[in-house]
């Protein structure tokens, strides 16, 4: 698969806001500043679909890009950032799970985690949620080119242990800084949409 059209279709808050519910959606979680922006840029092809922030927390919203008018790519606000008052988080876990749990062409979510560290107690948190759902089995390993290849098989052995994941799940190492590993990632979210 290739994505050659991508367009923000909508930002929203609420369900209300949401676009319809007409086509295939394939979500992308993950802590804040895990590189979810830069995944998505590289995914489409686009230097700034998603704006890419130096400020952990900045996407607050649920975003939702259109691709090849054929499927969405739902960017969720990322958990995990400390400056956020409780009440801030409170509705942006309000806002995922809303979204999570009543979206019913939501194929998939896709969990981002640093490669470099053992997944946080909230990754957890958050994958147990999904596999709840039945929206787990798929993790993005981001900034792959920060460690060597004898690192890398430790540290996605370490992943799929914290996150006691399933021997069919799947851990994909991606550097978008190196553009490696996007085609797997493509090749997946096509197989989601080919079996729905």
């Amino acid at each position: 698969m290739k994505i050659k059209t991508s367009e923000l279709e909508s930002v929203a808050v609420k369900p209300s806001q949401y676009p319809p519910s007409n086509l295939p959606e394939i979500a992308f979680a993950g802590r804040s500043n895990v590189g979810k922006s830069s995944l998505l840029n590289l995914l489409t092809g686009r230097k700034n679909l998603a704006r890419v922030s130096g400020t952990p927390g900045k996407t607050r919203t649920i975003n939702f890009y259109l691709c090849n008018n054929e499927f969405r790519i739902v960017d969720l606000p990322g958990y995990g950032y400390a400056k956020l008052s409780r009440k801030q988080s409170a509705e942006w876990g309000e806002m995922i799970e809303n979204y999570l749990e009543k979206r019913e062409n939501l194929l998939k979510v896709i969990q981002l985690v640093d490669i470099r560290h053992k997944p946080s107690a909230q990754d957890i948190q958050m994958y147990d949620y999904l596999k709840y759902y039945g929206l787990d089995g798929i993790v993005v390993a981001t900034k792959s080119d920060k460690i060597s290849n004898n690192e890398r098989t430790k540290c996605i052995r370490e992943i799929r242990k914290t996150l006691d994941m399933n021997s069919d799940d799947v851990v994909i190492p991606v550097s978008s800084l190196k553009r490696t590993g996007e085609k797997d990632v493509l090749e997946i979210i096509e197989k989601i949409i080919a079996d729905r």
